[in-house]
């Protein structure tokens, strides 16, 4: 894939930088993540809330596996600077699980509700995947394969915010469009752009790039599979 096939995120991210040429690298799937019926319902207000509430859930389950994926950056990290831009990475995801409990209990989901919910299979398949290829990588394959929820979310936030089509007056759901596209996720999304760019400016050489993209890619998928098993449950009523 050439540079000038990748185009620019608006507010997030330059053409050049890896997470817009990784994007450009996997379009179709990255499409079908953030364009995913899932999201188009939230804009719409239209999402039932069975299907929420599962979104919800699990969602708090893939944050405790996502604090474990920057703990393993902490250890794959080889200088002192990528040790501490891990532990933010892991106190920003435990600040953002308090935000999270209580959005949980305004939809009727209890502290011990979630602590007893079992993880859905398509939980399990996108957080094991992370910290899978932070074991069998090294800390660049480990962030390219948060990158997809980390910068994506801000992504669909942003857009959603930013498009007149997205019902931000009369929707349940607007707490969690505001929540993504509000300035401290942007910003915490951003500085992710600039990290990545760096660890492939030290890590990254010829022959990386196919990698990157492949591990990429996956991780797209496994963030649609996710949003595919909350609109399930909707469907089932669980």
């Amino acid at each position: 894939m050439t540079q000038d096939t990748a185009q620019a995120v608006p507010g997030l991210a330059a053409a050049d930088s890896l997470y817009a040429r990784l994007r450009a690298a996997c379009r179709e799937d990255w499409q079908a993540f953030t364009n995913h019926a899932f999201v188009r319902r939230l804009a719409e207000g239209t999402l039932s809330q069975a299907a929420f509430r599962h979104y919800l859930g699990q969602d708090y389950l893939f944050l405790i596996q996502f604090a474990r994926a920057y703990a393993l950056a902490v250890y794959k990290s080889e200088h002192l600077s990528d040790m501490r831009e891990a532990a933010s990475g892991m106190a920003g995801i435990l600040d953002e699980m308090g935000v999270h409990t209580r959005l949980c209990e305004s939809w009727g989901l209890s502290p011990d509700e979630l602590g007893d919910l079992p993880e859905d299979p398509a939980t399990v398949a996108n957080t094991r995947y992370v910290l899978e290829r932070g074991q069998a990588g090294d800390i660049l394959d480990l962030h390219v394969a948060l990158a997809p929820c980390v910068i994506g979310y801000a992504e669909i936030g942003g857009h959603l915010l930013r498009d007149p089509a997205t019902n931000v007056e009369d929707n349940a759901f607007a707490e969690w469009i505001t929540m993504f596209a509000g300035d401290d996720y942007q910003d915490m999304a951003r500085r992710q752009v600039d990290y990545l760019d760096r660890l492939m400016q030290e890590r990254g050489g010829p022959g990386r790039m196919d990698s990157l993209v492949q591990t990429f890619r996956q991780a797209t998928r496994l963030e649609a599979a996710v949003f595919d098993a909350g609109l399930a449950a909707g469907q089932s009523g669980g």
